[in-house]
C-alpha cells in the first residue's frame, strides 16, 4: 500500500538488521531456564543447581530432588529505588 506522506514506507534492510541484532543481544543477556529455555518473570522463584544453572518453578516440579538453592527474580529497578519511612513520633 502506497502512502503519499511516506513515499518509501518499507523499512530499509539496515534498519531491520539493526533491530534484529539488538533483540538478539538483549535475549542473550537474559537468564533462561536450562530445561525449557523460558525467561522467568519478575517475582518468580527460580532454583539453582550445583553448577549454578537456573531452573524455573515449572521445571522444578518435574525434578524436585535436583535443585538446591532458590531465589526471587528481581526487576531492573532492584537496588535503584528508595523506600520512604515515617519518622514522626507516635
Amino acid at each position: 500500500m502506497f502512502d503519499p506522506e511516506y513515499p518509501d514506507s518499507r523499512a530499509p534492510e539496515l534498519q531491520v538488521a539493526l533491530v534484529r541484532r539488538a533483540v538478539d543481544q538483549r535475549d542473550a543477556d537474559r537468564e533462561r531456564c536450562l530445561s525449557c529455555r523460558r525467561t522467568p518473570l519478575v517475582g518468580e522463584r527460580v532454583y539453582l543447581d550445583e553448577q549454578g544453572q537456573l531452573h524455573c518453578e515449572l521445571c522444578r516440579a518435574l525434578e524436585p530432588d535436583l535443585l538446591l538453592h532458590s531465589q526471587i527474580v528481581h526487576g531492573p529497578e532492584f537496588g535503584h529505588t528508595m523506600r520512604l519511612t515515617d519518622h514522626r513520633a507516635a
